[in-house]
C-alpha cells in the first residue's frame, strides 16, 4: 500500500489531483451550520460522482462508495490527536487528508 496526503488550503477550494492513476476534481466546502468540512468528489470534466462527505476521522470516507470503484481510499487525521476533526483553521496545516492506494 501506498499512502500520500493530497494538500489542501484552509479554505473552500476546488482542484484536480490524480489518485491511482485517474484525475478527480476535489472540492472542499466549509459548512458552518454543521461546523464541518465536506467533500465533493467528481470527474475530470466535472461530472459529479460523490458529494457531501464530512471529513471525519477514523474511517474510509469512501468505503460506502464502493460501487463507484474508486480503487482507493481516503482518510483524514489531525496531528496531535488523530481523531480529532478537521476544524475551520486547521485544514491543510495540522489536518491532513490522504490517498491510500493498493
Amino acid at each position: 500500500m501506498a499512502t500520500y496526503e493530497i494538500p489542501l488550503s484552509g479554505q473552500a477550494q476546488s482542484f484536480q489531483t490524480t489518485v491511482a492513476n485517474v484525475t478527480y476534481t476535489l472540492t472542499l466546502i466549509w459548512r458552518d451550520a454543521a461546523s464541518e468540512w465536506v467533500l465533493d468528489i467528481a470527474d475530470a470534466n466535472g461530472n459529479p460522482l460523490v458529494q457531501g462527505i464530512p471529513l471525519v476521522t477514523g474511517c474510509d470516507l469512501l468505503a460506502q462508495y464502493g460501487y463507484v470503484g474508486f480503487g482507493f481510499q481516503l482518510w483524514v487525521a489531525t496531528d496531535g490527536d488523530p481523531d480529532a476533526v478537521p476544524t475551520y483553521d486547521n485544514l491543510g496545516t495540522q489536518s491532513h487528508l490522504y490517498a491510500v492506494t493498493p
